[in-house]
């Protein structure tokens, strides 16, 4: 039916994209506005959304039967000058300019230069790079902490890749509040040489009780296998402390396989080595979309006359088959945590509801399909045992990424899904300082930190941010060891 075709994750993809799309192209808006500035998804996505408008124009040329996975190609076909006025905009210097936002550190830093890449491969070139958040060199002076900080940001500034350093660059000073409320962004708009002043005094009531990252880890390895999901908001270090938890799982002699949905990952540069039982792997989507429609053909399409395998194959082109792909190798990940541990780094919040939106759709249809009376496990079904699957949502103690790891604990919820634990990530309560830069900041967590331990779980962990960054083996093991 045509409600069962428009309840698919690709459906809700098309939505915001068609949203997007009029954005760009609409007259009355672009005359109402001087600017329209657009924050938009981390980088796997955003990549993926700002591609649309020439795939499914591409789409609608070579498909000349009119069908896609959405049913007609009537609707779509009478969106084909809004596409291609889309991609006009998007490529036109004039009118789009490219905003690349990195932090001072080198993984963050060679992750925007892929961006920055991929960005040109489809025709977006005027771009803009700013680098967010960097400590004051005044402040290097504090203690060792801010000392081993502010070396970080240096050395991995030194080293900018070189696509980047041809860029247009703006840099932004770390703030001492959370950007939050107009008066403290305007703070980014001027330059402040007024000192910090610290009130300390309400940090007295340290933490203490929270326990660190260790206690889940031995937690988690009672089990001697199952899945173990990260998520939550992007830049908030999903990516380092799956594979943290990974590296102890493994320390501790059992078999475990790291994997991630995030398009954008970087696991091995993250390891910096290997482990004898660590399988790591990575669900590419277009090497998963690829090996989709090869499978399709050569099963489906093998007993096709020349007409039907080419009627096969322009479906398969479309757009929407990446969404079935990847949630293909999602479930064959996840199938194998009922022998050993999976540990996967998820895509940032949006495309992880996605992926989600496409696993419930499944389990809607397997069920129906099977009946009140027949025997199935559906990978939603997993997801939703707390003894096969735990879900840590991860955070920063800072408004916004808090702010959206509730909103994704109730989305879960809604899904049937109750997050296991949430972890803290990178607090400088947790941590030792006397840069009074940072121990404002610190002031800052507190009232963030309470939130989620008094009304948002009842598990958690609070992990300090390191004066190292967590690469390595070795390092990894530490930020897990709780020492």
């Amino acid at each position: 039916s045509i409600e069962e075709q428009l309840s698919g994750a690709c459906t809700t993809e098309i939505a915001a994209f068609d949203e997007f799309t009029g954005l760009l192209t609409d007259a009355a808006l672009l005359n109402d506005f001087d600017h329209v500035i657009f924050d938009t998804a981390p980088t796997g996505h955003t990549i993926r959304l700002l591609q649309l408008p020439g795939a499914w124009s591409s789409f609608i040329d070579s498909n000349p039967e009119g069908s896609s996975c959405l049913g007609p190609l009537a609707g779509l076909e009478k969106q084909r000058d809004r596409y291609a006025q889309a991609l006009q905009a998007l490529s036109d210097a004039a009118r789009t300019r490219m905003i690349l936002v990195a932090r001072a550190q080198k993984s963050t830093l060679i992750e925007v230069a892929r961006t920055h890449r991929e960005l040109a491969q489809v025709g977006l070139r005027n771009q803009f790079l700013v680098i967010n958040g960097i400590l004051p060199e005044a402040e290097a002076q504090a203690d060792k902490l801010a000392r081993a900080l502010y070396w970080r940001e240096q050395q991995a500034l030194s080293a900018l890749p070189d696509v980047l350093t041809a860029l247009p660059r703006d840099d932004l000073m770390l703030q001492p509040v959370n950007m939050v409320g107009a008066d403290a962004l305007r703070q980014l708009l001027v330059k402040s040489e007024a000192p910090y002043s610290t009130s300390t005094h309400h940090m007295a009531e340290v933490f203490t009780e929270l326990p660190t990252l260790s206690s889940l880890v031995e937690k988690i390895a009672a089990d001697e296998h199952g899945l173990v999901m990260l998520m939550g908001k992007g830049g908030v270090g999903k990516t380092t402390l799956a594979a943290s938890i990974a590296v102890k799982l493994a320390e501790k002699g059992l078999d475990v396989h790291l994997t991630t949905s995030d398009p954008a990952a970087h696991l091995e540069n993250t390891l910096h080595g290997q482990l004898p039982n660590l399988t790591v792997s990575r669900i590419d989507p277009l090497a998963e979309t690829e090996r989709y429609r090869q499978h399709v053909l050569s099963t489906k399409g093998k007993d096709l006359d020349a007409q039907g395998k080419a009627l096969l194959a322009e479906d398969l082109r479309s757009p929407c088959t990446e969404e079935i792909a990847v949630f293909q190798a999602f479930s064959r990940v996840i199938r194998e945590a009922g022998k050993r541990f999976v540990v996967m780094d998820t895509a940032p919040t949006g495309h992880t509801l996605l992926l989600l939106d496409a696993t419930g759709a499944y389990h809607r249809e397997v069920a129906k399909r099977m009946g009140e009376n027949g025997h199935y496990l559906t990978p939603m079904m997993q997801l939703q045992d707390e003894k096969r699957t735990k879900v840590l949502l991860v955070t920063l103690p800072e408004t916004t990424p808090v702010l959206e790891a509730a909103n994704l604990q109730e989305d879960l919820r809604r899904a049937g899904i109750e997050p296991w634990a949430w972890v803290i990530n990178n607090s400088l309560v947790a941590a030792t300082t006397s840069s009074p830069l940072l121990q404002l900041r610190a002031s800052h967590e507190v009232a963030q930190i309470k939130k989620i331990r008094d009304s948002l779980s009842s598990r958690l962990a609070l992990i300090p941010l390191q004066e190292e960054e967590p690469i390595g083996i070795a390092r990894l093991s530490h930020l897990a060891g709780g020492v």
